[in-house]
C-alpha cells in the first residue's frame, strides 16, 4: 500500500491553484500564438495580442491572468492501493483546505467568487470554498489530480441537450454556439461530453477540457476514431462561423475541440458542451507517497514576443470632461484610450441601485453618474504598490436587465464590459444616444496597469462587487455599440463568416 500524507495533498492543491492563477498552459499559449499569426481580422488580432501580452505579464508578475479567478473544479482519481496517513478529513475537506489557503495567500490573493445560499441571500464565503470535487477509484497505487479554476463567464455559457439517437451532434453544436454570444471569451476550447446520463455528459465535458491542445497534430496524422472525426468536423464548422476572438469576427473562434464519451441508453443521446475561455487554467499532477507535487514553471522565453501598439487614428478621451455630445462622434469598431475617472458596478450593485431608485432614495452618497462611464468589473485585491489587482471586464450581458433604467434615470452615458449586448439593450443605447465599449476579456492584469488610483465609493459590504472609482490612464477599449446602435458583435462575425465561405469556395475551385 502507498501511504499518502494528508498534508502533501493539501499543499499540492494550494500550490497548483496558485500556479494556474498566473501560468497559462503553454500548449494554449502556442495555439493562440499560431492563431494570432494566421488571423486576418485586425480587431481579432488586436484582441489576441492583448491576451498573449497579458499572459506573459501574469507569468512574470505572478498575478492572476483574469480577475475572475474561478470556481475550483477538481477531479481526484484514487488508486485502490492507496491509504492515507490520517483520516480526520474527507477528500472534499482536503481540497477545500488547499483552496482556502491558495485564495487567501497574502502574496497573491485570488478573488473569492463563491456564494452560499445560491437561491437566496447569495452570501460570499470569502475564501472561494467549497470546491467542486469529482472523485473516482482506479487501479494502481497513486493519486491522480486534475484541477482547474473555471471563470463564471464561460461556465454560464454551458449547454446541454438530449438529442435523438439519429441526430447530428456537429449540427447541434454549430446551431447552438452562436446563441452563446461572446461572454465565454473566445478564442478558447469547447469540451463536449456524450453519453451516459444528463449529469454524466456534463462531467465528461468538463473533464475533457483538462486534456492538452492537440488538434493540429490530429489534423496532420488524420482521424481514426469516431471521436477524432467528430472533433475535426466540429473544429472546422465552428471556426467557419466567423465569430472570432472576443466575438468581433475573425478566422479563429476555437483552438481545439475536446470530446469524451461513454455508453448510453439506446433511446438516448445526452450531449453537454462547456466552453473554456481565454483564461484557460488547469494543472495535472500525481501523488505517489514521496511528497507533495512539484509543478515545473515554464520559462518566460517560451512566450512569444508580441507587442500591441495603438493605431495613429486612435481616439484619446478625457473622461473627466466628456459630454453626451462628444460620444456621438464615436463609431463602432473604433479604438479609444480612456483617461480620467470612471465608476465600477456589476450585478449586485446594479440590483441595489434599482431598489434605491424604486424606493425614491436616489443614488447612494458619493455616486454621481451624470455624464459618467461605468465599468463592469469585480477586481482582485491589490498587493504591494498596486492601485488595484487584475481588473478585466465581466460579461456585460448580465447587466442588460438594468441598462434602460441606468440610462433613463442616472445620467449615465457609457458602459464598459466584455461580450455582446442583447437586442433590447442595443435599442436602449441608441435611444439614449449612449455607447457601449468593450475591453478584452482575458487581459485583466494588462488592463489593471492602466488603473492608477482606486477607492471604494459605495456598497463596501459587497466586497469585489462594491462600487469603486478608478482613475485610469490610456485604458484601451473598442466601441462595440455606438450611439446609433451599430453593433460590432453582429457586423463583425457576419462579415467574417462570409469571407471564410468565400475563401473556402476559392480553395475548392483551385482543387
Amino acid at each position: 500500500m502507498t501511504v499518502i500524507r494528508q498534508q502533501d495533498f493539501i499543499d499540492s492543491i494550494e500550490d497548483a491553484l496558485q500556479f494556474i492563477s498566473y501560468y497559462h498552459p503553454l500548449d494554449y499559449v502556442k495555439a493562440v500564438e499560431a492563431a494570432y499569426n494566421r488571423e486576418e481580422s485586425q480587431a481579432a488580432k488586436d484582441a489576441m495580442a492583448q491576451i498573449l501580452i497579458n499572459s506573459r505579464m501574469s507569468a512574470e508578475g505572478k498575478r492572476p491572468l483574469c480577475q475572475d479567478t474561478g470556481i475550483v473544479t477538481c477531479f481526484v482519481k484514487i488508486g485502490m492501493g492507496v491509504t492515507w496517513d490520517k483520516t480526520d478529513m474527507t477528500v472534499q475537506e482536503m481540497v477545500d483546505e488547499g483552496t482556502r489557503r491558495a485564495y487567501l495567500n497574502p502574496d497573491n490573493p485570488l478573488r473569492a467568487s463563491i456564494v452560499s445560499d445560491p437561491a437566496g441571500a447569495r452570501k460570499n464565503t470569502k475564501d472561494n470554498t467549497p470546491a467542486v470535487v469529482h472523485m473516482d477509484t482506479v487501479s494502481g497505487n497513486k493519486i491522480e489530480v486534475m484541477i482547474a479554476a473555471k471563470g463564471g463567464g464561460s461556465e454560464n455559457k454551458s449547454k446541454m441537450v438530449m438529442l435523438n439517437p439519429s441526430d447530428d451532434i456537429a449540427e447541434w453544436v454549430v446551431k447552438t454556439l452562436p446563441t452563446m454570444g461572446a461572454g465565454w471569451c473566445p478564442p478558447g476550447m469547447l469540451g463536449i461530453g456524450i453519453g451516459g446520463t444528463a449529469e454524466k455528459a456534463a462531467v465528461l465535458a468538463k473533464e475533457s477540457l483538462m486534456d492538452p491542445v492537440d488538434i493540429q497534430e490530429l489534423m496532420e496524422r488524420g482521424a481514426e476514431t469516431t471521436e477524432e472525426k467528430l472533433r475535426l468536423d466540429i473544429f472546422k464548422k465552428v471556426n467557419d462561423l466567423g465569430i472570432g476572438a472576443q466575438g468581433l469576427g475573425g478566422l479563429t473562434t476555437v483552438v481545439d475541440i475536446k470530446i469524451k464519451s461513454v455508453p448510453t441508453h439506446a433511446a438516448s443521446k445526452p450531449v453537454a458542451m462547456i466552453p473554456n475561455c481565454a483564461a484557460t487554467r488547469h494543472a495535472h499532477f500525481y501523488l505517489d507517497g514521496s511528497g507533495p507535487s512539484e509543478l515545473e514553471a515554464p520559462k518566460l522565453e517560451d512566450w512569444p514576443e508580441i507587442t500591441w501598439e495603438v493605431g495613429k487614428d486612435t481616439r484619446r478621451v478625457n473622461l473627466d470632461d466628456i459630454t453626451k455630445d462628444d460620444i456621438q462622434e464615436w463609431k463602432v469598431g473604433e479604438t479609444v484610450l480612456l483617461s480620467g475617472k470612471m465608476l465600477t458596478g456589476r450585478d449586485a450593485a446594479h440590483k441595489r441601485i434599482q431598489t434605491m431608485l424604486d424606493n425614491g432614495e436616489g443614488l447612494p452618497d458619493g455616486v454621481d453618474l451624470t455624464n459618467r462611464f461605468i465599468y463592469y468589473v469585480g477586481p482582485v485585491d491589490a498587493v504591494g504598490d498596486e492601485a488595484v489587482g487584475p481588473a478585466g471586464p465581466t460579461t456585460a450581458t448580465r447587466m442588460d436587465k438594468f441598462t434602460d433604467m441606468m440610462l433613463e434615470q442616472t445620467g449615465l452615458i457609457g458602459m464598459i464590459g466584455k461580450a455582446e449586448r442583447g437586442p433590447a439593450t442595443v435599442e436602449s443605447i441608441a435611444k439614449h444616444k449612449a455607447v457601449y465599449l468593450m475591453a478584452v476579456g482575458g487581459a485583466a492584469y494588462l488592463v489593471s496597469k492602466a488603473i492608477k488610483k482606486s477607492r471604494v465609493v459605495a456598497f463596501e459590504d459587497l466586497g469585489m462587487e462594491a462600487i469603486y472609482e478608478f482613475d485610469v490612464v490610456d485604458m484601451p477599449v473598442t466601441v462595440a455599440v455606438d450611439s446609433s446602435g451599430a453593433n460590432a458583435h453582429q457586423t463583425g462575425p457576419a462579415i467574417w463568416k462570409a469571407k471564410i465561405a468565400d475563401l473556402d469556395a476559392a480553395l475548392k475551385a483551385k482543387v
